[in-house]
């Protein structure tokens, strides 16, 4: 993957390799990016260090499905319980993918793993959200019971008190 491999090879080397892989010339990622061809001809050829907007518009090109997707962190049995699959903002379409998670250190690790994925947001219980936005860079949402859920967990915990 291409911008797991950036992190592990210098930018100017791991774009040529994509390029390559994907059979495409630097006019044609150009056209595709936006970027002019003197500023992309610059960076393969390692005269030029390229801005994290260069970087993301080529990413987004060589990767168009990453960062596509949101992530809902939830015990099993609420993310089996989901109904909407995928969803639409802006034009384009984000698939929810569930992270299975059943104690505190799950979720940290399923943020994370999530994070790793390519998640474009997080969502996750309220009380894990300020915890999980320490520790990623995408946006995190929460997760909000209805107040009839919380009075049936109520009943729920009086009927085995008394």
């Amino acid at each position: 993957m291409f911008s797991k491999r950036i992190f592990e090879i210098d930018f100017t080397t791991a774009l040529n390799e994509e390029l390559e892989r994907k059979n495409l010339t630097v006019k044609e990622l150009a056209e595709l990016t936006g970027i002019p061809v003197s500023t992309l001809y610059k960076v393969t050829v390692g005269e030029r260090d390229p801005r994290l907007s260069t970087v993301k518009k080529i990413v987004s090109v060589l990767e168009p499905e990453r960062n596509r997707f949101i992530a809902v962190i939830a015990a099993k049995f609420l993310l089996d319980s989901f109904t909407t699959r995928e969803v639409e903002a802006g034009g384009q379409k984000y698939v929810i993918r569930g992270y299975s998670a059943h104690s505190l250190d799950e979720c940290i690790v399923a943020a994370a793993r999530a994070e790793k994925d390519g998640a474009s947001g997080i969502i996750c219980a309220p009380i894990l959200a300020t915890m999980v936005e320490k520790i990623v860079d995408v946006p995190v949402g929460m997760l909000r019971p209805e107040l009839s859920c919380v009075d049936e967990a109520i009943d729920a915990v009086l009927r085995k008190v008394g």
